[in-house]
């Protein structure tokens, strides 16, 4: 199986993006973190998005606030997919990281993820690997009906609780 690569442009991301590891753990997915600055290490970031399809990834997941350059920086050095996670910040709310991730130039995609979407990078990163592994795709599936059955339980008892029919 292929592994996710979780790159942060700061430490200070990881309460953020320890979700991502949570969800990726569950689905038995290997994964690597590692902590790269799109502007305080830019060599390091590259010489890691170079080499990363070589070394066994399929996903690369970046997370970063203010700016946000990371993830476009990353997707320019590679064919890999690449799902941003803006972070929230003090100053903005993470509107900045969300718009500097999401506007990219045309040939230099990055799939986008809500402020602090985490575990939703990580789900779509295991999607991305099922479609070439039944197993994985198996899972996703059986936790979607088990999803399903949940909202359906719920429906229910609201419905019973405070429907005046």
């Amino acid at each position: 199986m292929k592994k996710v690569a979780i790159i942060m442009g700061s430490d200070s991301d990881l309460p953020v993006v320890s979700k991502a590891f949570d969800v990726l753990k569950t689905y038995g997915v290997p994964f690597e973190v590692h902590v790269f600055s799109a502007h305080r290490t830019p060599a390091e970031a590259k010489e890691f998005t170079e080499n990363a399809e070589a070394n066994g990834f399929g996903v690369i997941i970046a997370a970063a606030g203010m700016a946000a350059h990371l993830a476009g920086a990353i997707a320019a050095n590679t064919v890999l997919p690449v799902i941003g996670i803006p972070v929230k910040n003090d100053t903005l709310s993470g509107m900045d990281a969300l718009l500097s991730t999401v506007q990219m130039p045309t040939g230099i995609p990055v799939a986008t993820v809500a402020i602090n979407g985490a575990g939703n990078a990580a789900l779509l990163s295991v999607q991305i690997l099922a479609l070439t592994d039944k197993e994985l795709s198996d899972k996703l599936k059986e936790d979607r009906a088990k999803n399903r059955e949940k909202i359906l339980a719920k429906n229910a008892d609201v419905t019973a609780k405070y429907s005046s029919l």
